[in-house]
């Protein structure tokens, strides 16, 4: 595997934390807490494999300009921003939530983890779609 093939690993370390957060999410709801805390751990790995891939990848190769026009590049643009934007702020939301359910603070962690949750869903699935369209769809 070279670099030129780090955006699809993104893509994927993205999708399947997607899914391994919503797996917690159902998880937690049934009451499963130790399955719960074992798949969450593994989208938590799954993000920070995601971050060092990504980190490598641009340190190598840079950016790289959508090619798209029109109504699809301003669609682009706005998914950009939020991903990217809310790419920031679920670092630190994540560590504390985590940090949290680790040091048995349960209360303190199911208030945040109710902000973290959608908001790392949307990064990670977003991240699949800013893939797709920079480097599928054209």
């Amino acid at each position: 595997m070279g670099v030129a093939d780090l955006p699809a690993l993104n893509a994927t370390l993205n999708a399947t934390a997607a899914v391994l957060l919503s797996i917690g999410y159902v998880l937690i709801r049934k009451g499963r807490i130790e399955t719960h805390r074992k798949v969450m751990l593994a989208a938590f790995t799954a993000s920070v494999l995601f971050l060092i891939s990504y980190l490598v990848y641009h340190a190598n190769v840079g950016s790289k300009h959508f090619p798209g026009q029109g109504a699809v590049r301003t669609i682009y643009l706005t998914i950009l921003l939020t991903h990217t934007v809310l790419a920031v702020l679920i670092v630190p939301l994540v560590l504390v939530t985590l940090s949290r359910a680790l040091s048995a603070r349960f209360d303190r962690h199911r208030a945040i983890a109710r902000v973290t949750l959608p908001i790392w869903l949307y990064v990670s699935v977003t991240g699949v779609i800013v893939y797709w369209m920079l480097y599928r769809l054209y």
